[in-house]
């Protein structure tokens, strides 16, 4: 079998390594990346009812291999989820039903499916059975070979190949030691190492990816491997991402910022991205995009002669919002965001759509239809809570516009037939503060 690399894509290392996304990588993994056709995996657990933007540097790193001319195959932990990986916690994670986790894994793989589509294209070769021989990307789930394993079995022809001193060295289990590990904790880089076997022996499998935090895990499957089948198989990682403040990237003050769109809205997903950090912001694009290098060269020329543009921003919110929500989604959520931004957007000019957008993000008031004046200083007063003193006084210092036009600072309304096709009211307090009346009937 043979699948052709995309167009202008780099073999996989240096593709990685220029990204600034290769961190660790298993002695011979580059020769055997360039002999041909290589069958990786990267393993995701369904923890959670969605993955969130950390979990995207490893969907990307199966897009890039597939890119590349090579196989990926995407590993929905349905098994594993029942056990709970250590690696990069300090305490145990709670036990989940087994009916959470299945529907936890449907959800999860259909957001890896869409990222995988969004970024490769329609043609991405997703399918099952004999499909599969040509596609760029194939999933499994290891509930299917892991729930029907026997204890005995496994401790036998898996456990016996490790001892556990060479265990306590690694660090998803070192780190736990003094606090305590649970043996079912302990256990599962073991599991992880048999699916490894597992896809090894049945889909020709011979490199797993992962976040640096997974090297233990990746390395114990690569042991096995050459210990129970006399095979030859590869790791490497990917870095774990920080922000400038040294946070792991990916956290807001409201928590994760997830891919799931009832999570994390894609105006929220989209202004995580534009409000990055004219520092960080090449990374950025480099690690979530699949620009190419002269694209983001460009981009970063471009920001770097007039930074107050976001140029950059824009673009890499853009690029990832595509991908997670799509170009509708993208679109609408770009808009939105410029009207937040841009304290002369012509209202007239916004679609129901953007208001209605607008109205769930932001303050938002409903007003009486009955009247020829809609009152604003009722409107400042429910959406920003104010007292009606305060409010009066915004407005006569001039820092109230309406639709994009100051309020005359002797005024506490305007005519209803200023309101947006009669029913919306784009109310700006200051520069940024928005709230957004709708007119009731």
């Amino acid at each position: 079998m043979t699948i052709v690399p995309a167009p202008g894509s780099r073999p996989l290392l240096e593709e990685l390594e220029w990204r600034g996304l290769l961190h660790q990588q298993t002695e011979g993994c580059g020769d055997a990346l360039a002999k041909g056709l290589v069958r990786g995996y990267c393993g995701f657990d369904p923890t959670a009812e969605s993955l969130h933007v950390g979990n995207l540097v490893s969907i990307l790193g199966l897009v890039r291999l597939a890119r590349a001319g090579h196989q990926a195959v995407a590993l929905v932990g349905g098994g594993t989820a029942m056990i709970g990986d250590p690696s990069g916690k300090s305490e145990e994670r709670p036990i989940r039903s087994a009916d959470e986790i299945r529907a936890n894994a449907a959800l999860i793989e259909a957001q890896i499916r869409r990222v995988v589509q969004n970024a490769l294209g329609a043609g991405y070769g997703e399918g099952t059975g004999a499909r599969e021989a040509g596609a760029r990307v194939i999933f499994r789930n290891n509930a299917d070979w892991l729930s029907p394993l026997r204890l005995i079995d496994f401790l036998r022809d898996t456990g016996k190949h490790f001892t556990v001193n060479w265990m306590m060295q690694k660090d998803s289990v070192k780190s736990r030691l003094d606090g305590g590990i649970s043996f079912t904790e302990f256990s599962y880089m073991l599991l992880q190492a048999h699916d490894f076997l597992q896809m090894f022996q049945h889909d020709g499998v011979t490199l797993q990816l992962g976040g640096s935090d997974q090297w233990g895990n990746i390395t114990a499957g690569t042991e096995l491997i050459r210990r129970a089948a006399r095979g030859e198989a590869h790791g490497l990682t990917f870095p774990l991402l920080t922000d400038a403040s040294g946070k792991k990237f990916g956290k807001t003050e409201g928590g994760a910022v997830w891919l799931d769109a009832t999570r994390t809205s894609p105006y929220q997903f989209y202004q995580f991205w534009v409000n990055a950090d004219d520092s960080e912001v090449g990374r950025l694009l480099r690690t979530f995009t699949m620009l190419d290098r002269d694209a983001i060269e460009a981009l970063e020329a471009a920001h770097a002669a007039a930074p107050h543009l976001r140029g950059a921003q824009k673009r890499l919110a853009l690029e990832v919002t595509t991908m997670i929500h799509g170009t509708e989604a993208a679109a609408l959520a770009r808009s939105v965001s410029d009207t937040v931004f841009d304290k002369k957007a012509d209202a007239n000019a916004l679609s129901d759509e953007v208001f209605a957008t607008l109205a769930a993000e932001m303050p938002s008031v409903r007003l009486p239809a009955s009247g020829g004046t809609l009152d604003v200083v009722a409107v400042l007063e429910e959406a920003f809570k104010l007292s009606k003193t305060a409010a009066r006084k915004l407005v006569q210092q001039g820092a109230v516009s309406v639709n994009g036009a100051k309020l005359p600072s002797d005024a506490t309304g305007v005519p209803r037939a200023d309101a947006v096709r009669g029913r919306w009211l784009l109310v700006r307090k200051g520069g940024r503060d928005i709230a957004i009346a709708e007119i009731a009937g």
